[in-house]
């Protein structure tokens, strides 16, 4: 069930608001680690710690790391703050924070006068790696728009971990961020997708939102069995509130995996599993890709309850290359080598921008 080991930190290999990366001596082996400040306090060379090593052990995508579960130089501490909702709730690592429906936040009455997003655009991505090729491309493309990130508690909980969402929100194409349900380190607490669109839009003011999860989709090779099926919930519920829902179909033509091929099978299940309509924007493409698309489309009635849109997004290219400060991939593959992954992200950018030059 999990597997601990205790070790002495040898080095600080780097640090930002909330997180530190470190490396770690483990009975002569080095190994590198993930220490959140805001759950097991500051760390420094020379600490003995007690580290959490189980899906390194397992070999899965945690970026290699393991993650401090205790400091042994702290007899004590107190990181208490403000608010009264856990998040891990009932684990040993169960944290409080001000959620921005409780009743002492200042934004409590907010939630209770809500009446509607208004036809808010609100972008929901699979993959964490869709956040900053359709963030980075809609901000170039209109640099006054306002966008929230929303990440969910499918995968990643602690939004510190995102080096994306750091470099994002660096450098200005995300405005406020938000984690809802368990997921925590946003700018905005919330308890739910309900409560985190209406943030979005009434207490963080933003024109449009993103949906994803953070790093580190869970897949089992079966059907419904997925961290990403929450994308019809989270589509449901913008409909429901008034929102426009904008669906990145997750595209691949280079995954070995033939459920991924052309219309990822993952983006197919949420397709039929929603119960309401939405937008779905696929990228023009070179016409043997496009047939594959096009075969998929026609052969599954799924399609034919939903808007589906084609547009160049050849732009995307040419914008992406432009950053180099931050790593966009997407399963290990760069913008050359799964272009249309990226020019799918560009083509919601597009979009969605069309849609305020419209109003």
């Amino acid at each position: 069930m999990i597997i601990i080991n205790k070790g002495i930190v040898k080095n600080i290999i780097s640090k930002r608001d909330g997180i530190c990366f470190i490396e770690v001596d483990v009975d002569g082996v080095m190994t590198k680690a993930v220490n959140y400040n805001y759950i097991t306090g500051d760390i420094e060379s020379g600490d003995m710690v007690y580290l959490n090593q189980t899906a390194r052990k397992l070999n899965l995508g945690t970026g290699g790391y393991d993650f401090v579960i205790l400091n042994t130089k702290y007899d004590s501490f107190n990181l208490l703050d403000k608010g009264h909702i856990m998040k891990l709730r009932y684990t040993p690592m169960q944290i409080n924070v001000m959620t921005v429906e409780e009743q002492d936040s200042p934004y409590h009455d907010v939630f209770n006068n809500f009446k509607t997003l208004n036809g808010m655009p609100v972008i929901v991505g699979e993959l964490h790696s869709m956040v900053a090729p359709f963030s980075i491309v809609l901000k170039k493309l209109r640099p006054s728009i306002k966008l929230a990130y929303i990440m969910t508690d499918s995968a990643c909980i602690p939004m510190q971990f995102s080096n994306a969402v750091n470099f994002l929100k660096k450098e200005k194409f995300i405005d406020s961020t938000i984690t809802m349900g368990h997921a925590f380190g946003g700018d905005y607490e919330t308890v739910n997708i309900y409560t985190s669109l209406i943030c979005a839009r009434e207490i963080s003011k933003c024109d449009a939102a993103i949906i994803a999860m953070g790093p580190g989709i869970v897949g089992t090779g079966t059907k419904y069995g997925f961290s990403g099926v929450d994308q019809a919930q989270i589509i449901d519920a913008i409909n429901k509130l008034g929102g426009n829902p904008i669906l990145i179909p997750r595209i691949s033509f280079n995954d070995k995996r033939e459920r991924h091929l052309g219309i990822s099978h993952h983006t197919i299940t949420v397709l039929e599993l929603l119960n309401s309509n939405c937008n779905i924007v696929f990228p023009k493409m070179e016409d043997d890709k496009y047939s594959i698309i096009e075969k998929q489309i026609y052969n599954n009635s799924v399609f034919e309850r939903y808007n589906k849109f084609f547009i160049d997004a050849s732009i995307t290219k040419e914008i992406l290359s432009g950053y180099r400060d931050i790593n966009l991939t997407t399963m290990g593959r760069n913008i050359y080598d799964e272009p249309e992954f990226f020019n799918t992200c560009g083509a919601a950018a597009i979009y969605c921008n069309s849609l305020f030059c419209i109003n």
